[in-house]
Formats: structure tokens, C-alpha cells, sequence
């Protein structure tokens, strides 16, 4: 059974009440985590607040930063743990659980470089003035963890709020929290104080809204769904709490007929069914240009078909998807594709040794989907990827923009000039020309506009925003 781990040392609930874990591969149960109240939350609150007074708030940058190092090294040198229980707790295959370990190190490693880069400025003013610029944390800062990438997103958020300063309480999904736990117990080995990580477990409805709510929490930091950043966004405006939203996306990429298709078609791949297509970044629109759309669908349909999805062990090509509402989700998209008569161009297969109580689904490609269908507008979050055709640079960027979301964008093609003016034109926090995700990218700002949400994780530009900045302005004649 796992507890929750305050002021480093494990806690059980308040309430006494656990709810199970289960393997995605099978479906079945094999450990419990604690269903977290309010009250724990507070008990993490209070951590974080003496810490923040007593120890963490008279650390120098330098000091931070060596106690990031160590925690990276120490996540480095548990790689293959971290990976074994991402594996069997979100259904992972093996080397997506350690690509997921390793660039966690890598965020702590880059945010241990740049505690001591945070730099205030001077500022020209009246003649016997002299003004300056400090940036200061926030304090205690809240983190609310989705279930797809929970080491990934723990490292851009908390490692970036502890490099500014701040102490963290983090709330994981109740699907994927068993790798953070890990992580808060190796931080503790490192050597950072009690209280300046806290990992409470629990749903979102009580433990999410609760710290959300908590008047000692200073700044929150979300990734989910649209539906639930507004609420969090409700809640923390009753206390006139800052937020960092990550909200998802529907993330198209373009493809032009001066293309390197060699070089585009592996990305297409494998930015939608990576992690079995359940990321926020996931590139689940492909728009093509009509003259190689029929040549690049056929190209395309041969790879979906060569590949295999199956247990997080056998490592295929796919795993399992999170949950069982998850799987029914992905197959509601597909009965309203086949309601519409959308094409499927091809489907992957899911292997023999696969349960049946495991929550699989085929990677699918379909064609023709029109712009304005649910399989276009929202996310499906399952490896379905919507093929649909424009004509030029202008039906292009059109369709690209035609959603409510604006996360990451991919376009494929050598003219110069059209790279920068379709950039230029596309609503998205990031655009990727002639790739797509930069290797996983731990130094690149990250964030939406529109639906998917405001405010910018990862790279030094999540420091600003983990930050407030206080002017002085020194008379001195």
C-alpha cells in the first residue's frame, strides 16, 4: 500500500480510505494508493509553509541548484525502477517508461543550471534615483498532475517552481502516482528538508479542489481538460490565486507537396501513437496537400498497419490506453466515424497475447474527416489520427486554426518563405517546422493559446512565471 509523502515521510489518509491501482495491460488491481481529503492537504500546506520559512526560503540559488543536481542524478541512477513502475502503473511500454525517467532527470538537471540565471534589472529613472528589479517566488506553489506523462510534467512543473524558489504540494492523478511517490522519497535521499515536496494522492474532486482552495497556497499549476482548468481557474480567482494552465490540444500538422515525405511520415507516426495517443501535443490532424494526398494516405496506411499494440511488457509499438473509460471513449470517436461514414484508411493490430481485460486500442487512420466533426474539433486522446486535404497555403492555415485549441502545430515542406509565413499565420503556442515535438524539447517553452490554456512551462520562460516581480525604486539625491 502507498502513502501519501509529507514532510518527507509517508502519511496515511485522514480518513482512512485507499483506492486501488490498477494495471492497464490486464485490468486488475495490484496495489492502493490513499484517497486524500482536505485535511491532508492541509497537513502538506503547513509542511510546505515551515519549510519555505525555516530552510528553503535561506538557501542561496547555488544551494538549489546543487540539490537539483543530486535529485537529477539520483533519478538517473533509478532509471530503470522509475520505468519498471511507470510501466505496470500507466501501461507504458518499456522504452517510453524510461525515455519518461530520463528526461525527468534532464529537467532537473537544466532547472539545477538555471536557479542562479534568475536575474533582476536596473532601471533608467529620475535624476537621484536608482530603480531595480527583484524576482521573488510565489511560496508555496500547488501542482495538479495528469495521468499521461506524470514524471515528464512533474519535472517542467515542479522543477522549474523549486529553481525559483518555491515549495511544492502536488496532487497526481489517482491513475499515475506511484513513479512520483518514487521521486518525493529520492528527493528526501538527495537531500532536500522536509516539506519542500509534498505528494498527496486522491481524486480531483476532493484533493485537487482542496488545494486549489487552500488560502495557503500561492500559485497553481494545472494540467487536464479544458472543463476542469475552468473550475480551477473559478476557484482560484475567488482568492485572486495566479494559475498556469495547460488545457490539451487538437495539434494538426501540415504537409505540403514539397515535402521530404521520408523524413515527415515517421513524425506523423509517432506523434500519434506515442504513449497510445494519449498527449496533450499529439498530432491528431493530419492535413495534406491534394496533390500527394492520395500517394501519402497509402504510405501512411501500410505503416498503421505493420503496427502492434499489446502489454506495457512486450514493449510493441503501442500499449494499453490509462483506463476502461478511456478504451470506451476512443471507441465512441470510432462508432461516430463509422455513423458518418468516415474511411478508415487502416488500423493497427492488437496482438494475441493481449487480455482481453486490458484496455487496448488500434492505432487507426481515417480520411476525409470534415473540419467541423467532433474526429476534427475535440480530442480524442487514443492513437485516432483524421487525414483531410487542402489545396493551398490559405485552406491550410484555415483548417489548422479551425479548432478551439492552439497547442503545437507540425509543418512539413522546404520553401523557406512558406515556413516562415504559414508560422507566422498558425494560432499555436509552438510550431515545429520539418519535425515535431524537438526530442521531447526540456529547454523550449511550452503552452497554448485559446482553449489550450495560458502561461508557459518548461525552458527558462517557466521561471517568470513561478516568479512575481518587485520593484524598488531607492531615492538617494
Amino acid at each position: 500500500m502507498q502513502l501519501h509523502y509529507i514532510d518527507n515521510a509517508a502519511h496515511p489518509s485522514s480518513g482512512g480510505r485507499t483506492i486501488p491501482v490498477i494495471d492497464p495491460s490486464d485490468g486488475q488491481p495490484f496495489d492502493e494508493i490513499q484517497r486524500g481529503s482536505a485535511e491532508d492537504i492541509a497537513l502538506a500546506v503547513q509542511a510546505a509553509q515551515r519549510c519555505l520559512e525555516s530552510t528553503w526560503r535561506k538557501l542561496s540559488a547555488a544551494e538549489r541548484g546543487r540539490l537539483l543536481m543530486r535529485l537529477s542524478n539520483k533519478v538517473a541512477e533509478h532509471a530503470d525502477e522509475l520505468a519498471a513502475i511507470e510501466q505496470r502503473d500507466c501501461g507504458k511500454p518499456t522504452k517510453q517508461a524510461r525515455a519518461d525517467a530520463l528526461a525527468l532527470a534532464r529537467y532537473f538537471e537544466f532547472y539545477a543550471g538555471a536557479c542562479d540565471k534568475l536575474h533582476g534589472e536596473t532601471l533608467p529613472y529620475l535624476d537621484g534615483y536608482s530603480v531595480l528589479t527583484w524576482r521573488e517566488p510565489h511560496g508555496v506553489t500547488g501542482h495538479i498532475i495528469p495521468w499521461n506523462y506524470p514524471m515528464q510534467i512533474f519535472g517542467r512543473s515542479v522543477g522549474g517552481a523549486l529553481a525559483a524558489g518555491n515549495v511544492c504540494v502536488v496532487k497526481p492523478s489517482e491513475d499515475a502516482c506511484l513513479s512520483l511517490i518514487r521521486v518525493a522519497q529520492l528527493a528526501a535521499e538527495a537531500g532536500f528538508p522536509p516539506g519542500a515536496i509534498n505528494i498527496v494522492t486522491g481524486y480531483g474532486h476532493e484533493v485537487g479542489d482542496a488545494l486549489a482552495r487552500h488560502e495557503g497556497v500561492d500559485h497553481i499549476s494545472f494540467t487536464g481538460s479544458p472543463r476542469v482548468g475552468t473550475l480551477i481557474q473559478q476557484v482560484a480567482a475567488e482568492r485572486h490565486c495566479p494559475v498556469t494552465l495547460e488545457l490539451g490540444g487538437k495539434s494538426p500538422q501540415l504537409i505540403f507537396d514539397d515535402a521530404d515525405l521520408d523524413a515527415a511520415l515517421p513524425f506523423v507516426i509517432n506523434a500519434i501513437v506515442q504513449n497510445a495517443g494519449q498527449t496533450c501535443s499529439a498530432g491528431s490532424r493530419l492535413l495534406v496537400q491534394r496533390s500527394i494526398y492520395e500517394p501519402l494516405l497509402e504510405r501512411l496506411g501500410r505503416s498503421f498497419q505493420a503496427l502492434r499494440v499489446g502489454p506495457a511488457a512486450l514493449d510493441l509499438d503501442v500499449g494499453p490506453l490509462i483506463r476502461q473509460s478511456q478504451q470506451e471513449r476512443v471507441r465512441d470517436f470510432l462508432a461516430q466515424a463509422r455513423d458518418a461514414r468516415i474511411a478508415t484508411v487502416a488500423q493497427g493490430q492488437i496482438v494475441n497475447e493481449a487480455p482481453a481485460s486490458g484496455y487496448y486500442a488500434a492505432p487507426t487512420l481515417l480520411r476525409d474527416v470534415p473540419v467541423a466533426h467532433r474526429l476534427a474539433q475535440e480530442e480524442v486522446f487514443g492513437p485516432v489520427l483524421a487525414a483531410m486535404s487542402f489545396e493551398d497555403e490559405d485552406e491550410a492555415v484555415q483548417q489548422a486554426n479551425a479548432t478551439r485549441f492552439g497547442l503545437v502545430a507540425g509543418l512539413w515542406t522546404r520553401d523557406g518563405g512558406r515556413q516562415l509565413r504559414v508560422a507566422k499565420r498558425l494560432k499555436s503556442g509552438q510550431v515545429f517546422i520539418n519535425n515535431y515535438g524537438a526530442g521531447g524539447g526540456v529547454e523550449l517553452p511550452f503552452g497554448g493559446v485559446k482553449s489550450s490554456g495560458y502561461g508557459r512551462e518548461k525552458g527558462f520562460e517557466a521561471l517568470y512565471g513561478f516568479t512575481t516581480l518587485k520593484t524598488v525604486a531607492i531615492r538617494h539625491g
